[in-house]
C-alpha cells in the first residue's frame, strides 16, 4: 500500500508537470490525436481501392490497428520513464536514483508519464474498437471480453519488456536512441498489417524476437475468427494474453543483472 500511495504520489507531480497549462496541454493532445488519426484516414482511403488486404477487409485492419494505439496509451502512462532513460543515464541524473531507499526500477517507472500521447493515442485507440467492433460485428461475450482485458494488459507488458531491455543495454552503451528507434518504432510500423502477408524473415522476427505479433495480430485473430492454422499454431492465440507477463519477467531478470554493470557517467 505504501508503494502504491508513493507511485500514486510520483503520478500526481507528473500530471500537475504536464498540464501546469491546461490549454496548451488539451492542444498537444489533441495535436497527437489529428497526426494519429490523420495517418488512419490516409490507410481507410487507400484500402477502400481495394476490396481486402492479403484477406483482411478494411475494418478487420482498422481493428488490428486498435490494440496498438490502445495499449501504446496506456504503456506510455506507466513507461515513459524506461523510453526516457537514455537522457537520465547520458546525463548522470539515474545516480540519484541509486541513493534513495526505493527500488531503482520503481523510481524509474514512477518520474515520468507521456500523458499527451497517452490521452491522444487512448482516444483513438477507443474510437477505433468500437467503431471497428461495430463494423465487423464483433459481440463481447463475458469470455470475449476477460480475454480483451488480458490481451490488452499483455500487449502493455511485451512493449514494456522492450522499452525495459533497451533501457538495460543503456547501461552498457550509454546512447540507445536508435537502437530503440529500430527495435520498437520500426518494428511498430509492420504490426498495423497482417503479418502473414511479409516474408518468413519478418514473420519470425515479430513473433520471436520482437514479438508485437502477440500485441494484435494473434489476439485480433481469436475475435475475428480467423485461425490461420497453415501458417501458426493455433496456440499463439491463447497464450496472447500471458505471453508478456513472461516477457516482461525476463526482461526484468536482464535489467537487475544489467543493473550491477551500471558506471555513471557523472555530471
Amino acid at each position: 500500500m505504501n508503494i502504491f500511495k508513493l507511485y500514486l504520489f510520483y503520478t500526481k507531480i507528473s500530471l500537475k508537470s504536464w498540464f501546469q497549462y491546461k490549454i496548451d496541454a488539451c492542444l498537444r493532445s489533441f495535436a497527437v490525436f489529428l497526426r494519429e488519426g490523420a495517418n488512419i484516414i490516409v490507410i481507410y482511403l487507400t484500402l477502400k481501392s481495394f476490396n481486402d488486404l492479403n484477406g483482411w477487409t478494411t475494418f478487420e485492419l482498422l481493428f488490428l490497428y486498435s490494440f496498438i494505439f490502445f495499449t501504446y496509451s496506456i504503456l506510455i502512462v506507466f513507461f515513459t520513464g524506461l523510453r526516457d532513460i537514455e537522457r537520465l543515464v547520458n546525463t548522470g541524473n539515474f545516480d540519484r536514483f541509486l541513493l534513495r531507499p526505493q527500488g531503482v526500477l520503481f523510481q524509474t517507472l514512477a518520474s515520468n508519464s507521456d500523458w499527451f500521447a497517452a490521452i491522444g493515442h487512448g482516444m483513438l485507440g477507443l474510437i477505433l474498437i468500437i467503431f471497428s467492433a461495430y463494423k465487423i460485428g464483433i459481440k463481447f461475450t463475458f469470455f470475449n471480453i476477460f480475454y480483451f482485458i488480458f490481451s490488452i494488459i499483455s500487449g502493455v507488458f511485451i512493449q514494456g519488456a522492450i522499452f525495459l531491455f533497451i533501457a538495460s543495454i543503456s547501461f552498457f552503451s550509454i546512447k540507445v536512441n536508435n537502437l530503440r528507434n529500430i527495435l520498437y518504432y520500426d518494428i511498430r510500423q509492420f504490426a498495423g498489417y497482417p503479418i502473414d502477408m511479409f516474408p518468413k524473415i519478418l514473420q519470425i522476427l515479430m513473433i520471436y524476437i520482437i514479438p508485437f505479433a502477440f500485441v494484435n495480430f494473434f489476439p485480433a485473430q481469436f475475435f475475428l475468427n480467423k485461425f490461420d492454422v497453415n501458417n501458426f499454431h493455433t496456440a499463439y492465440i491463447y497464450i496472447a494474453p500471458i505471453i508478456g507477463f513472461i516477457l516482461y519477467f525476463l526482461a526484468y531478470m536482464f535489467w537487475k543483472f544489467s543493473l550491477k554493470h551500471y558506471k555513471s557517467t557523472g555530471n
